[in-house]
């Protein structure tokens, strides 16, 4: 009953095409006119078909909103050579104003989702606070490890999409939790088409190259309709190695008076020196001592000139002396195809499977189902340092204990720094969705009742170095054990590890034995399920003098499962380096009512043509915190000649994630230097010294003597609230006769309050020891366990345990305005379109609690105050071509440092760099369709081989010299894409 409506698939154009402004009723208005005269005169004698976009529930004539709402269409994907849903999500401007999770940064950084998990933070409020919908309906989270909360836009094929809606304020009067941003709605393509669809994308340089194939069967009867859709898509992943600006990082220092570079020289190449993770033997009077591999003939670490270790008076041949000197720091060898074979872009496999159907029992009653299936396998190879450093352990080896090597000074020692590429990882999340439901008709009311489960399965396969195995290795080479026997936990035989070769220390060689005995490998397994049965009629009250009153009134419940197994090393504690964790369990139970009216107040009067009012309330009840309601208010305002204003304020909600709420203590560990308390008796600040005391430290503490501390996070159950904001907006629209024109402005505003955020340990004890309340009476001061600084640990009062986690705290707060503007119009050369998106951000801080500093993001690297896109199309003769233009303003970190974009490197004052300046990328196609059903679309993405920005190590994380976290730059360069499609 509902599939073939003819202003249904109006209205799909006209969003798809005019977006957030009143433009788009020039399509509605040209897919009406294939109305007959019959079929016309039979629609005016009824009352208007409605339809339900994002936002409302309650059904309308018409798209002019009282919220504004950005429209993406999926063509845009073929025009420009995007590959997945991220990608897509990632032009619009509610995106690129902040830096979003990619999947590049899930190698080396543990993100929310797990390895090559993307999602998307609209307005850089979190992703957490950002709701996704799939056809008006909850998308449940999908990815790994304990924090998965937030939908992974791999987990659906960005060709199966027909558009995305964007509503771009909070509407948890609606849609309940998470709302907090906005809310993104994914409407999938219906009807009857049958095509096969092949597109690829190759760079100009290797690396980095996708492929898909995609296979639709849709049909349609008197009765019903069903759709099935196939998807294989193949990223190929990119390497350090395949880009010179990933593969070597410098340390990009320049002088501040010529300009010139300041880095050191390589005499091996003769040019700047590549600064890459390290190895060798860390020397503890400066420098460190190398392995001269490729017979480059630097002076012996024990030869007695300038280049010679003082201490040293004798070393192995072919041993040099490399970082005491500007010079020297040129000589370390820090480069090898470990670090050129490290992934950049992660290789990844996604398979899915999407079906949907519908079928009419009655004439108003029609039962629809949705089912979808994505298989996502993801491959990292990484690289990482190990080294004897372990608790209670001395790090630094005398050089007089090693065969070969003789010092003067007995104290002289080495610490052997070895790198492997026994760091790779396998991630697979196996996600499916199921929604089935009826909906139907009473008059002119309508009702809907579905219900949805969504589950996500994860396994995450690392590879990991045994705690154990390092420290009775270590032990073996201090002469504390005779190496017999097996580790406590690995279960490894004792293996003899020659720290001290070169080999081991390149990571080419350890030794026989050494990877099995140090290597292994653990896997962690995730599953999160979720439930949602929503209910909801809508429909007209009554008639006023202004219109027709309508509501929508609905109930919901839902629950939530989660359940995270780490690996068994990692949740005894036993993968060196990295954090334990333990299982992280929980479910939570979420009902609701919702209730939704629109009025029409005024009609007809000067400066007034139409008010509309839309008010929507909700109800809210977690098991896990309590209970809560939000509501919302906008109103329309059409004024006349084309003008309309639009305002709303509303609040909204989030509900503490499971994670944040059950997440088993995740260790770590820090450097006693951390600690406040160390030498407080020389410290100014009175309330630190009387927190120190009170905490039973004595004044002659004036050195970290012990171990590192550890660290541990976890979650907040029991004392988390919920988060609650406020968002504000008023906007002025107007659009020109014919729709040839229109234009819209919208400013918004977001404050968050009581935010649930991760407070870490080195927060904890600052809140504790800088406390006005006095140590005995501040909460954060329990939080911390300190040893007794008694004679048998060596009169160590350091701290042992602090433990940090999920709290509420103070708030964020956005502020901006949105601008679009179209235009489009029948001119001698074809159909001309033209569509400008623009975000100004006006303000977006954080601040951790009350009495803290606002921490200022607006004009930093990865959240550019100035962010767009300008897409112009022309189509003639069946054949289209479009130009698109996105645009980011520059950005820069130099306000964080003390002296600007100054620092000194050997004691002279250099240069670095922390900016970007605006960055502007093009893409290019051509499209073409034939009679015959092929359709052909070719083009260039970053037209101009565009290089994403450069800074200085030192500065800013990058990858090589390139910044990462910076979401909005292209990675790959220059790149041609094709896309071909046939239907049947």
């Amino acid at each position: 009953m509902y599939t073939n409506s003819k202003l249904n698939k109006a209205v799909r154009l006209a969003l798809a095409f005019g977006a957030a402004s009143t433009m788009a009723l020039a399509g509605v208005a040209s897919a009406q006119e294939e109305e007959n005269e019959e079929e016309r005169e039979a629609r005016e004698s009824e009352r208007p078909e409605r339809i339900q976009v994002v936002g409302s529930r309650i059904r309308t004539d018409g798209i002019d909103n009282a919220t504004p709402i950005d429209i993406i269409s999926a063509e845009i994907a073929t025009e420009q050579g995007l590959n997945t849903l991220g990608e897509l999500l990632r032009t619009s401007t509610i995106a690129s104003g902040s830096d979003q999770l990619i999947s590049a940064y899930s190698v080396g950084f543990v993100t929310a989702g797990g390895a090559g998990a993307e999602s998307i933070s609209m307005r850089g409020l979190g992703a957490n606070r950002t709701l996704v919908l799939l056809n008006g309906r909850r998308a449940g989270p999908a990815g790994t490890r304990g924090q998965v909360a937030a939908f992974d836009m791999n987990s659906l094929p960005v060709t199966v999409v027909e558009r995305v809606e964007i509503l771009k304020d909070g509407a948890s009067s609606l849609y309940g939790s998470d709302a907090v941003a906005g809310v993104i709605n994914i409407i999938t393509k219906r009807g009857d088409e049958k095509s096969i669809n092949v597109s690829g994308s190759q760079p100009f340089d290797s690396g980095g190259e996708t492929f898909r194939i995609n296979g639709t069967w849709g049909t349609a009867f008197d009765r019903g309709s069903y759709r099935v859709v196939a998807d294989f898509n193949h990223n190929t992943g990119l390497k350090r190695g395949d880009r010179d600006h990933f593969g070597c990082p410098t340390r990009y220092f320049f002088d501040p008076t010529t300009g010139e570079r300041a880095d050191p020289i390589d005499p091996r190449t003769g040019d700047y020196h590549c600064n890459d993770t390290g190895f060798g033997l860390w020397v503890n009077n400066g420098g460190r001592f190398q392995f001269d591999r490729d017979g480059f003939g630097f002076p012996g670490a024990a030869s007695g000139s300038p280049y010679g270790n003082p201490l040293l008076t004798q070393a192995p041949a072919g041993w040099y002396w490399a970082g005491h000197t500007k010079e020297t720091d040129g000589w370390f060898d820090n480069t090898s195809e470990l670090h050129r074979n490290r992934t950049m872009i992660p290789e990844t496999r996604v398979w899915s499977i999407y079906q949907q159907a519908d079928y009419d029992l009655t004439d108003t009653v029609s039962i629809y189902s949705e089912l979808m299936h994505s298989s996502r396998e993801t491959y990292i190879d990484s690289v990482r340092q190990f080294w004897t450093s372990n608790p209670g352990l001395a790090s630094y080896i005398p050089v007089n204990t090693l065969p070969g090597w003789e010092a003067s000074n007995p104290a002289l020692g080495v610490m052997p720094v070895a790198l492997t590429d026994h760091f790779s990882s396998k991630t697979t999340v196996d996600y499916s969705r199921f929604v089935a439901g009826l909906e139907g008709s009473l008059g002119y009311w309508t009702w809907d009742v579905s219900w949805q489960r969504s589950l996500n399965r994860g396994e995450y396969r690392n590879q990991i170095i045994f705690q154990d195995s390092m420290v009775m290795a270590h032990e073996a080479l201090l002469g504390l054990n005779d190496c017999t026997g097996i580790t406590a936990i690995s279960l490894k035989p004792c293996t003899q590890v020659n720290w001290f070769t070169d080999g081991h220390l390149n990571g080419t060689d350890y030794g026989p034995g050494v990877e099995d005995f140090l290597f292994g490998e653990e896997v962690g397994r995730t599953i999160y399920k979720q439930d949602t049965i929503d209910a909801y009629i809508t429909g007209d009250l009554f008639d006023l003098p202004a219109g027709v009153l309508a509501t929508a009134v609905g109930v919901s419940y839902q629950t939530d499962e989660l359940q995270d197994t780490p690996g068994y090393h990692t949740r005894m504690g036993n993968s060196w380096g990295l954090t334990g964790a333990g299982i992280t369990a929980g479910r939570s139970t979420t009902k609701a009512v919702y209730a939704e009216i629109q009025a029409p107040l005024i009609r007809d009067l000067p400066l007034i043509e139409a008010l509309d009012l839309t008010a929507s309330a909700r109800y809210n009840q977690v098991n896990t915190y309590g209970s809560g309601d939000t509501y919302k208010i906008s109103a329309n305002w059409t004024i006349g000649h084309g003008f309309r204003m639009r305002a709303s304020r509303g609040t909204s909600f989030r509900a503490p994630a499971l994670f944040e709420l059950f997440l088993e203590n995740q260790t770590g560990f820090a450097g006693q230097n951390t600690d406040p308390c160390v030498n407080w008796i020389e410290s100014t600040n009175e309330i630190l010294q009387a927190n120190c005391q009170a905490a039973g430290v004595p004044a002659s503490y004036i050195a970290a003597v012990g171990g590192s501390m550890t660290l541990v996070t976890g979650g907040g159950a029991g004392q988390l609230d919920a988060e609650t904001s406020t968002s504000e907006g008023i906007g002025l629209v107007y659009t020109s006769p014919q729709n040839r024109f229109a234009a819209s402005v919208d400013y918004y505003d977001v404050t968050i309050r009581g935010q649930i955020s991760n407070v870490a340990g080195s927060s904890v004890m600052s809140r504790c020891y800088f406390s006005e309340a006095g140590f005995a009476n501040e909460p954060f001061c329990r939080q911390i366990t300190r040893r007794t600084g008694n004679e048998g640990n060596n009169f160590d009062w350091g701290v042992e345990e602090v433990r940090g986690g999920y709290l509420n705290t103070s708030e964020q707060r956005v502020r901006g305005a949105d601008f679009v503007v179209t235009y489009q119009d029948e001119t001698p050369w074809g159909m001309l379109r033209v569509r400008l998106n623009h975000t100004s951000q006006i303000e977006r801080y954080f601040k951790q609690f009350d009495d803290s500093t606002p921490i200022q993001y607006v004009g930093r690297i990865g959240n550019p105050k100035q962010t767009g896109t300008l897409n112009t199309t022309l189509s003639r003769d069946g054949i289209s071509y479009n130009w698109n233009i996105r645009y980011v303003s520059s950005v820069s970190n130099y306000h964080l440092y003390t002296r600007g974009n100054l620092t000194t490197y050997r004691g002279e004052d250099v240069r670095f760099i922390a900016d970007a300046p605006t960055y502007l990328m093009h893409s290019f196609s051509v499209n073409k369709q034939y009679d015959s059903g092929l359709d052909i679309t070719l083009g260039l993405s970053n037209v101009f081989d565009k290089r994403p920005p450069q800074a200085s190590p030192a500065a800013v994380n990058t990858a090589g010299n390139t910044m990462l976290f910076a979401s909005q730059y292209e990675l790959l360069g220059r790149r041609a894409f094709l896309n071909a499609s046939y239907k049947f």
